[in-house]
Order: structure tokens, then C-alpha cells, then sequence
């Protein structure tokens, strides 16, 4: 077959499929293979209708159809399929061809593929995808790691398909070496399990806290949209709340309150506790879903348990507590973004990756789940100070946290006191109060550990490092 192809593509799902068109619509030639070659035949004879993409029937007539040096990108499910079809590929590949992973792969797999692939002459990126289908078609935000030989075979057309930010940048950028790319893309998945979860928190205190009615709620969210808390999840929430059932109810009181997870936020809370990094609103939205996935339990459970609230519902307080309401959803998704930034940074320490934690924040001003007009003042503030410890300690952070804590303070206070779960505010809160604090218990910690372990501890009176064991029971 003619080498006439600028890249291939594997991979035919929606997503494959998407990035296909948008990768043709914008001039470069893609040849395209699915494992499953009926799918090829469907997508080209209708979708894929297209002057710039072609289909083929094998990997064998896929890489013959590439021009040289080969790049083909594999749309495929994460795990043992990506091996299996690097595996397949191999064979057919000539040192110096590049295979893109554009899935959502464990960032461990990705630093073992580009180190395997390295060895054997091949260049391998393991590349962060965010935006879902309409951002696959129409520009995703794209976070590019692995082999840095292989970014200048990608670049070109990665920036031509990715998303273009308010300023007209392109959200893709490289991240940096072997699975650095995928972790930012994991850290991501969890900043957007964290995110759904706090704005699932506000509607229901807003819907069930409050008493509002769905159409005032979904207004609430509108207006929200306008101002500090402008983002894409916003948005959408927005809009669900303006769909009605054939029968005139809101759609989403239709939906079953179990939550569906693919595994992403796990494994960065997961790398959270192998890194020491207190992730824990995060972790707490993981959780939150884990919870809510207990729905006959909590059936039960919910007539034979007291709430014990409180605090009366009061119609003149409305105001007030919708507004406190906002400021404590834009207190605690700052917590949710210094706490994820504070992870890439344990990641970048123990990986000795060279992360650019502004440019990270303008690859997902656009295109991704999480885009939002935060993200500009997250870059702006890492602008300003590349080495910032944490983002609560960028004056524009700290001044804005610190105008939200009283609503925030009295959201939580009146959440408690109706017995509303507001699992993630409560621990963006909790790590606030705990990282503000000069001392914490865990003196009393490292005292019983010493008392039934003889684990020693520190003195404040003697030079860090210096051990002490007491005998307590003298």
C-alpha cells in the first residue's frame, strides 16, 4: 500500500473515532484500524466519510500506509489491550517510529512502555486526553510525557487538534518524561471527582437543605456560572437541572444516587498515600462515591437513623446562605486544586520530572472536564512565583480564602446542624484549619506511639532529628 498517510490511528470507539475527524479536519491524512474491522467499514462509510482519512483492514496494511518515520495513536481501553496492541505493532515498526498512547493509562505502565519501547529503537508517548467525545472532535486539552525524542514527531499535529484557550494558546503542551503525562492526567481525573462532588454537595444543600425548588436551584447555578466559579461542570449542572422527564419532573430526581467510577480517582488517591501527600478532599469524593454506591444499605438505614438536627429551615436566611453557600464551593475547590497541585509536586520530587505547574494550569483552561476561569489565576499565581510551596500561600489565593471563610464556616456550621453530608467541604475545611495551624496533636500521637512502641519522638528543645524514648510507665 501507498505510504500516503501522515498517521495512524487504533482504536475505534467514540472517542478514536472523534479524534480521527479532528485530526482530518484540520489537513493531515489519518489511516485508521479497529481490531474489530466491521467497525472500520461503518466508520468510513459513514462518519468517517472523509477525504483525509482511509481505512484499513490490518496492522500490517495500517503501517504500510504510513509515512516515514511512523506515528500512530492507540485509542484502546487501558491495560493489558494497549500491550497487546504495542505487542502486534512491533513487528512492523522500524527504529524511530513513534506510538502515541492516547487513553487513560496508569502513568506506572507508561514510564515501563517508553523504557521497553526505548530499547528497542522505539519512541513511545503516553499522552493525557481530557474533553471527552466533543472535546475529541472539536479540541481536547492534550498532556504529552514520555519520550521527549519522540515530542517534535508530535508535536505539530497534537497543538493543531488540541483546544484553543481564551487567549488562543493551545492546551497541549509537553509535560514532561516517561509517565509524567498520564499523571497529570490522573491528578486531573481526581481534581474532576473532587469538583463533581462539591457541586453535588451545593445542590443538595441547596435542594434538600434549603427546600428550593428545582428551577430556583438551577438559576442559582446559572448565575454562579457568571462570576468566580465559571467553569464547564458548573455549567453542565446547569443544564441538567433544566431537563424535564416525559412527565414534566426534573430528570435528575429520576436518576438512581449511585455513582459509577472507571478508577482514575482511586489511583490518585491511591498515589496520594504511597507519596505521604494529604489529599484528602479528593479522597473524600472517592469515597463519597464508594458511599453512595450502598444505596439499598442506606434505604434501610435512612428510617431507623436520627439526624438530630439542629437548626429550623428559615425562609428570610435564604439569601444569605445561597451566597455562603458560593463562597464555600469556591473556598474548598481551592483546597481541591492546592491539594492536587501539591501532589504533582511530591510526583515531580520522587520521579525527578521537571514539571511546569503554570503551563499544567493552562493546558486545562480549555477543552477538559475541569476548564474553568480559575485556572488562569492558578497559572498567574505559579507565573509569579514558580517555586510556590502551595497554591493557599499566592496572595491571590489567600485573600480569596480568606473573604469566603466566614460563609464558608457558617455553610458547614448549618449543613452540620441539619445533618446534610457535606463530605468534601468538610475536609477542604478541615485541611484549611490544619494546615494553618502552627501545632497539631500529633504530639499526643508520637507519644503514644513511644508509650506502646517504643517508636521515639522529637523534642521542640533539641535539633530536628534527635530521637527520644521515654519510659512512660515509670
Amino acid at each position: 500500500m501507498q505510504e500516503t498517510a501522515d498517521i495512524g490511528l487504533v482504536g475505534l470507539g467514540v472517542m478514536g473515532q472523534n479524534l480521527a475527524l479532528n485530526i482530518a479536519d484540520h489537513g493531515y491524512h489519518v489511516a485508521v484500524f479497529n481490531r474489530t474491522t466491521a467497525r472500520v467499514d461503518s466508520f468510513i462509510s459513514g462518519a468517517g466519510n472523509h477525504p483525509e482519512v482511509s481505512g484499513t483492514h490490518s496492522p500490517e496494511e495500517l503501517v504500510s500506509s504510513l509515512s516515514r518515520p511512523r506515528r500512530i495513536i492507540l485509542m484502546v481501553k487501558a491495560g493489558k489491550p494497549v500491550d497487546q496492541t504495542i505487542d502486534t505493532l512491533l513487528p512492523l515498526l522500524e527504529p524511530g517510529d513513534l506510538i502515541i498512547d492516547g487513553g487513560n493509562s496508569h502513568y506506572p505502565d507508561t514510564t515501563r512502555r517508553t523504557r521497553t519501547l526505548a530499547e528497542q529503537g522505539i519512541l513511545f508517548l503516553g499522552t493525557g486526553i481530557s474533553g471527552g467525545e466533543e472535546g475529541a472532535r472539536h479540541g481536547p486539552s492534550i498532556m504529552p510525557g514520555g519520550n521527549p525524542d519522540g515530542w517534535p514527531l508530535a508535536r505539530e499535529v497534537l497543538r493543531a487538534i488540541a483546544a484553543r484557550a481564551h487567549d488562543g494558546e493551545p492546551c497541549c503542551e509537553w509535560v514532561g518524561d516517561e509517565g509524567a503525562g498520564h499523571y497529570v492526567k490522573m491528578v486531573h481525573n481526581g481534581i474532576e471527582y473532587g469538583d463533581m462532588q462539591l457541586i453535588a454537595e451545593s445542590y443538595h444543600f441547596l435542594r434538600h437543605g434549603m427546600g428550593l425548588p428545582v428551577e430556583q436551584v438551577q438559576a442559582t447555578f446559572e448565575e454562579w456560572n457568571r462570576g468566580v466559579l465559571d467553569s464547564y461542570l458548573v455549567q453542565i449542572t446547569a443544564d441538567i437541572l433544566k431537563h424535564r422527564d416525559a412527565d414534566g419532573a426534573p430528570l435528575v430526581d429520576k436518576i438512581v444516587d449511585s455513582a459509577g467510577q472507571k478508577g482514575t480517582g482511586k489511583w490518585t488517591a491511591r498515589d496520594a498515600l504511597d507519596l505521604g501527600v494529604p489529599l484528602t478532599l479528593i479522597s473524600e469524593a472517592v469515597f463519597a462515591r464508594y458511599l453512595s454506591s450502598l444505596r439499598d444499605e442506606r434505604v434501610a438505614a435512612a428510617p431507623e437513623l436520627e439526624a438530630g438536627t439542629l437548626a429550623e429551615r428559615d425562609a428570610r436566611d435564604a439569601s444569605r446562605l445561597v451566597d455562603d453557600l458560593r463562597d464555600a464551593l469556591y473556598a474548598s475547590k481551592i483546597v481541591s486544586y492546592a491539594q492536587g497541585f501539591m501532589l504533582m509536586q511530591a510526583a515531580a520530587r520522587e520521579f525527578q520530572w521537571q514539571l511546569d505547574f503554570g503551563a499544567i494550569a493552562g493546558l486545562w483552561r480549555a477543552g477538559c472536564i475541569i476548564r474553568s476561569r480559575f485556572l488562569d489565576d492558578i497559572r498567574a499565581a505559579f507565573a509569579a512565583q514558580p517555586a510556590l510551596v502551595n497554591l493557599l500561600l499566592a496572595p491571590f489565593f489567600t485573600e480569596a480564602v480568606k473573604r469566603a471563610l466566614p460563609g464558608w464556616r457558617r455553610t458547614l456550621a448549618f449543613a452540620v446542624a441539619q445533618g446534610l453530608p457535606v463530605p468534601a467541604m468538610s475536609a477542604a475545611l478541615a485541611f484549611y484549619d490544619s494546615y494553618r495551624s502552627a501545632r497539631l496533636p500529633a504530639d499526643l500521637i508520637q507519644a503514644q506511639r513511644d508509650y506502646f512502641g517504643a517508636h521515639t519522638y522529637e523534642r521542640i528543645d533539641a535539633p530536628r532529628g534527635q530521637f527520644f524514648h521515654t519510659d512512660w510507665e515509670t
